[in-house]
């Protein structure tokens, strides 16, 4: 009789079935770059995981190895870093190269070229490559979208939706319409907002301190729909739903645990279901249709950038070409010699 063998994946990801196949000193040069974008940079956890899968590819691809292949036991050696010496621009084309083959976006591509570049410029200053390769890839540009937003009065009729739903003083529902008033209010980030907690809510300066990308602070200011929407959460459901494990988190789900970004999609694509002609949007789209609307109001840029905590201008001045998308129909629509 024979035995049947188990599968070798156990379950895993591919990404980490490949990290466990690269080479022994290759994987703790990878445990090293974790350490490194995880302590010293102060990424969050999804962009580390996110960087790591395509350092992980990459090095793969370099090694020739595959989810499948099997490692053997080996002792740490000094080969793992010496051979990232092979690593040149002509493994990252190659590599680019056969990730558009394998179907791969412009938007993808574009992104693994920068976290091979990263990778690289780190790879470099660690010594463990002659020269930095990455410094001389070209990627195809990303296809920077127009993002999904819904206009002003679809925004309003959202609120009202949640508001009438929160009138029952159901906890859940007073949830939802607090931290989907305060979504649209402050256009936070929806791993910012499952990270809050009770203290980053200041109700006499009405302003919410947010812990954003790279672990950098901000201030962000909210009306009086939010607070209104907030102080009921408070007072009334944030207690029925409480647990002693609870701890500190501003919005909780229904077994007493911080609320999870699952959690929070799932509300806000049912609350904008209920928007008759509204696209269907996630708490993404909130903080689409948040800046919209500022720089709709007049709100200037250097100023949405510091309330969405966007890194770089040029990310914010993505909203401006939604206004002016805006513009264009309008004047389409009502000016004599539009067409």
């Amino acid at each position: 009789m024979t035995t049947k063998r188990p599968h070798r994946g156990g379950g895993r990801s591919v990404v980490e079935r490949l990290r466990c196949a690269l080479p022994h000193p290759v994987t703790e040069v990878v445990d090293d770059y974790e350490e490194h974008l995880r302590d010293e940079r102060g990424l969050s956890q999804h962009t580390v995981r996110a960087y790591l899968g395509d350092v992980v590819s990459l090095l793969a691809f370099l090694h020739g190895v595959t989810p499948d292949d099997e490692r053997d036991e080996q002792p740490p050696t000094s080969d793992g870093p010496a051979r990232l010496g092979t690593l040149d621009v002509g493994v990252l084309r190659a590599w680019l190269a056969r990730q558009r083959e394998q179907g791969r976006s412009r938007t993808t591509l574009a992104r693994r070229a920068a976290s091979a570049r990263t990778f690289t410029a780190w790879a470099y200053r660690r010594g463990l490559l002659e020269s930095d390769p990455g410094a001389r890839l070209a990627a195809p540009r990303p296809h920077r979208t127009l993002p999904g937003v819904l206009r002003q009065d679809e925004a309003a009729e959202l609120m009202q939706v949640t508001a009438l739903g929160a009138e029952d003083g159901h906890p859940i529902a007073l949830r939802d319409h607090a931290l989907i008033e305060l979504l649209y209010a402050t256009g936070v980030r929806i791993s910012e907002l499952c990270g809050l907690d009770i203290d980053d809510v200041d109700f006499e300066r009405r302003v919410v301190r947010v812990l954003g990308k790279g672990r950098k602070q901000r201030m962000v200011p909210f009306g009086l729909p939010a607070e209104r929407a907030l102080r009921s959460w408070l007072r009334q459901g944030r207690p029925t739903v409480a647990t002693h494990d609870s701890g500190p988190a501003l919005f909780l789900g229904a077994r007493g645990g911080r609320v999870n970004p699952r959690t929070v999609r799932r509300v806000v694509h049912e609350a904008v279901a209920a928007v008759p002609g509204a696209a269907d949007i996630g708490p993404h789209g909130l903080r689409h249709s948040a800046a919209t609307h500022m720089l709709d109001g007049g709100a200037d840029l250097r100023s949405v950038q510091e309330l969405l905590g966007h890194a770089t201008l040029a990310t914010t001045q993505l909203y401006t070409h939604v206004t002016v998308e805006r513009l264009k129909a309008i004047h389409d629509q009502t000016h004599p010699r539009a067409r």
